[in-house]
C-alpha cells in the first residue's frame, strides 16, 4: 500500500503530461496537413454529419476504437480516438477511407488506410 501511495502523485503527473501540452505540441504537426470540410469528398461530409448526429452508422465497424498504432494521430490516451468508414463508390467492401475522432471533437481524414491523416477544418 505504501507502494502506491508513493507512485500514485508521479502517476497522475504523468498522466496529465500526456494530455496536456504533448498534446498540443503534436497537434502542431498537422497546422499544414489539413482539409477543409467543403474539400472532402461528399461521402465523408455525409458521414461527419452522421458522427455529429450519434449515428445511425451504416457499417457495424463504425465507432470503434481507433488505436493510433502507426503514431501518424496527436499521442492520447487510449480510447481517445474512434474510426468511422467512409463509403467508397463503387467498392464492394469497407474501403480506405476513414474518419477519425477525438474525444474534443476534431475530425481527421484518411483516404489510404491510415498511411496518411488531414486534419479537417471548417
Amino acid at each position: 500500500m505504501r507502494f502506491l501511495k508513493f507512485f500514485q502523485p508521479i502517476l497522475l503527473a504523468l498522466c496529465l503530461l500526456a494530455s496536456g501540452p504533448l498534446a498540443a505540441r503534436n497537434d502542431a504537426a498537422f497546422s499544414g496537413n489539413t482539409i477543409s470540410r467543403s474539400a472532402l469528398p461528399s461521402e465523408a461530409r455525409d458521414t461527419l454529419r452522421l458522427i455529429e448526429r450519434g449515428g445511425p452508422f451504416p457499417y457495424s465497424r463504425d465507432g470503434i476504437e481507433f488505436q493510433n498504432r502507426e503514431r501518424r494521430l496527436p499521442a492520447q490516451r487510449r480510447g481517445y480516438y474512434r474510426e468511422y468508414t467512409v463509403p467508397t463508390p463503387g467498392e464492394r467492401s469497407r474501403g480506405a477511407r476513414r474518419i477519425i475522432s477525438g474525444s474534443e471533437r476534431e475530425y481527421y481524414y484518411t483516404a489510404d488506410h491510415y498511411r496518411s491523416f488531414q486534419r479537417i477544418t471548417q
